[in-house]
C-alpha cells in the first residue's frame, strides 16, 4: 500500500492541512498521515477554519508525534520548513518544502499558504499517477 507522511514541528497547522488535502485527493489504498517532531497536543483553530473554507473537516484530528504514526519506510515524506527540528524518517522520496507557519499571520496570508500547500500536493500526486483524482 503506497504511503505518505507530512511532518512539521507541532503537527498543529501545516502538516494537519497537508494530511487533510492529500486524503481528499487520494485513491483508495493510500495511507496518509501527519506528525510533528514536537507535537503541540492540539490542532490550531485557524487551520480548522481554513480547511472548513475548502470543505475539509479537521474537527476529528489531533496533534501527533512521530512515535504515534506507523513505523515503516514511507513512499513519500514531506517536511515543512522544520530543518534540523525534523528528524530523518526513512522514505523512498523525501521532500523538504519551505512552507511558512501560518500561525499568527493575517488571514489572507494564511489562505495563500494553504493554497500553495494544496498546489504542491496536487503536483506531487500528479507526478505519481496512481493517486490523483483531480484530472
Amino acid at each position: 500500500m503506497p504511503s505518505m507522511l507530512f511532518v512539521c514541528v507541532a503537527n498543529s497547522f501545516r502538516s494537519q492541512m497537508a494530511e487533510a488535502i492529500a486524503k481528499s485527493l487520494r485513491q483508495p489504498g493510500w495511507e496518509i498521515w501527519s506528525a510533528g517532531s514536537h507535537p503541540s497536543g492540539a490542532v490550531h483553530p485557524l487551520a480548522q477554519q481554513l480547511m472548513q473554507e475548502v470543505g475539509l473537516d479537521l474537527s476529528g484530528h489531533r496533534s501527533k508525534g512521530l512515535g504515534e504514526v506507523p513505523q515503516r519506510p514511507w513512499d513519500y515524506v514531506v517536511t515543512m520548513g522544520c530543518g534540523d527540528r525534523c528528524p530523518a524518517v526513512a522514505a523512498a522520496t523525501h521532500l523538504d518544502w519551505e512552507i511558512p507557519d501560518p500561525a499568527g499571520r493575517p488571514l489572507e496570508e494564511a489562505r495563500r499558504i494553504r493554497d500553495d500547500l494544496a498546489r504542491r500536493i496536487r503536483q506531487l500526486m500528479r507526478a505519481d499517477a496512481g493517486i490523483d483524482k483531480t484530472k
